[in-house]
C-alpha cells in the first residue's frame, strides 16, 4: 500500500517497484565522501541489475561532493532522496564548491520520500506521534530526537516509532547501523572517520567500508552510541 502524505511531500514523493531488481540497497549519508562511495559499491558488486538507494546528504562536508553528485547521477539504477544539506545548498544557505547549474538541477528534482509495499526512505524520520501524512518537507528531512530541546538528547524518533512500513534514514550520525523491525539507521558518520554503511534488502544484512582519512571533528556528544540510547 503506498503511504499517505501531506500535499507538500505528494509531488515529492517516488513510488519505486523493487521486483524487477537483482538486488536492492539502501546507502548512508556520504556527505561527499567519493572514495568510500566507490569502494562500497564495489564491495557490494553492484551491476545495471541491482538497485542503489540512498538517504540523502549525498553533499557537504565532504572532499568531493560533485564527484559523488555525478556518480548518483548519471546512474540509471540509483537513486536519492533530498536531504537536509542539498536543501541548504538550494535555499543558498551553504555553496559546495564544483556543483554546477546541471548538478543543482537535479539536486532539487530529487524526491524527499522513497517508498515501496513495507519500506519507506526519508532522510531523518518520522514522528512517531503523529500520522505521516501530517509530516511537511522540513519534518521529514530534519526529525531526529523527541524531546523538547530535540538535537542529540534522547529518545530519538527510532527508539518510539513501532509501526509500518519500515523507515530507512540518515542524519542522525550513529557508531553502528540501527535495526529495528520499524527502522534502518544507516548513518555511520562516514565523514566524521567512521563508514559508510549499506543495507542490502534482500539478504537483511550491513554491509560496510570504513572511512580511509581522518574525518571532519564532530563532538562525542553528537555521535549516538548504544549506550546513549535510552533504555
Amino acid at each position: 500500500m503506498t503511504p499517505s502524505f501531506h500535499p507538500d511531500v505528494k509531488a515529492d514523493h517516488l513510488r519505486v517497484d523493487l521486483s524487477g531488481w537483482a538486488d536492492v540497497y539502501v546507502v548512508g549519508d556520504v556527505h561527499g565522501c567519493a572514495d568510500a562511495l566507490d569502494r562500497l559499491l564495489s564491495v557490494l558488486d553492484v551491476t545495471d541489475e541491482d538497485l542503489v538507494l540512498f538517504v540523502g546528504d549525498l553533499i557537504r562536508k565532504g572532499p568531493d561532493s560533485a564527484g559523488v553528485v555525478r556518480r548518483v547521477r548519471a546512474a540509471d539504477n540509483m537513486r536519492s532522496v533530498r536531504g537536509n544539506n542539498e536543501e541548504k545548498v538550494l535555499r543558498g544557505e551553504k555553496t559546495v564548491p564544483g556543483l554546477d547549474d546541471d548538478d543543482l538541477t537535479w539536486l532539487r528534482s530529487l524526491p524527499v520520500a522513497i517508498s515501496w509495499d513495507g519500506g519507506l526512505i526519508v532522510h531523518g524520520g518520522v514522528d512517531p506521534r503523529r500520522p505521516l501524512r501530517e509530516h511537511t518537507v522540513d519534518d521529514l528531512q530534519n526529525t531526529r530526537s523527541l524531546a523538547p530541546d530535540g538535537g542529540y538528547d534522547a529518545p530519538f524518533w527510532y527508539e518510539r516509532y513501532d509501526r509500518s512500513p519500515q523507515v530507512f534514514f540518515g542524519h542522525t550520525v550513529l557508531d553502528a547501523p540501527v535495526e529495528t523491525e520499524s527502522a534502518i539507521g544507516l548513518d555511520t558518520g562516514c565523514v566524521y572517520g567512521g563508514s559508510l554503511t549499506a543495507y542490502d534488502l534482500r539478504r537483511d544484512r550491513f554491509r560496510d567500508v570504513p572511512a580511509r582519512r581522518p574525518g571532519r571533528s564532530r563532538s562525542e556528544s553528537k555521535i549516538v552510541t548504544r549506550c546513549t540510547i535510552a533504555e
